[in-house]
């Protein structure tokens, strides 16, 4: 079964603005702050491009421009990049963006600003995800509490593999974060496994400035 990366970037940099601002440092979006030896959106897109997978797709917004400059050199032969218009929408408007621009049975959903997530945890949640009984009524996703067969979906975002279709139809007229969204489908009865991290840093995504000294540790 096929299977592409759609990676979310379109969001407003807020919390990390503020940061910047309070700290008297040069405001910089999250995700061009440098991050080992590139920005912390590289990182992601690298580990997602290390995958057997069909396309990956970089959803842009707000920023986009800075972002692109940053970037687009860099991977404007292996990556899509599409934006959104308009951009002030939530995460799942993004999503579904990304989602229509992929023709795969299976979508890996990342956030940018999740550079710690190894390739070996996204392979952890394909495999799972494929290997299910019912992989089109299945969700393979990054565990919060339990791993394993999960009981609630609360708590829960991205990164997650679902099958492309049927995550499009929650999506779709929807303009929200997806933890409301994943609560509805896992509702309706879809499988919920949660994956087991590699290392504690894998569950920490970059909204505050702390949160990026953190992970650079």
């Amino acid at each position: 079964m096929s299977i592409s990366t759609v990676i979310t970037a379109a969001g407003k940099n807020s919390r990390m603005r503020k940061d910047q601002l309070a700290r008297n440092l040069e405001l910089k979006n999250k995700l061009i702050l440098p991050f080992g030896d590139k920005t912390v959106i590289e990182t992601t897109i690298d580990n997602a491009l290390s995958l057997n997978v069909d396309e990956c797709i970089v959803v842009l917004g707000h920023y986009s421009s800075e972002i692109k400059e940053a970037i687009f050199d860099n991977y404007k032969d292996e990556v899509k990049f599409i934006e959104n218009n308009p951009v002030d929408v939530g995460l799942s408007v993004s999503l579904y963006n990304g989602l229509s621009n992929i023709s795969s049975d299976f979508a890996l959903c990342i956030t940018a600003d999740q550079p710690t997530v190894s390739s070996q945890t996204f392979e952890k949640m394909i495999e799972t995800s494929q290997e299910s009984e019912d992989p089109f009524h299945t969700i393979s996703i990054l565990r919060r509490r339990k791993s394993g067969l999960l009981d609630t979906a609360e708590g829960l975002g991205m990164p997650f593999v679902a099958p492309r279709e049927n995550l499009m139809r929650y999506l779709e007229n929807e303009d929200d974060n997806l933890n409301p969204i994943l609560r509805k489908i896992f509702a309706d009865g879809y499988t919920f496994y949660g994956i087991k991290e590699k290392n504690e840093k894998e569950l920490l995504n970059i909204n505050h400035y702390d949160d990026y000294l953190n992970l650079l540790d």
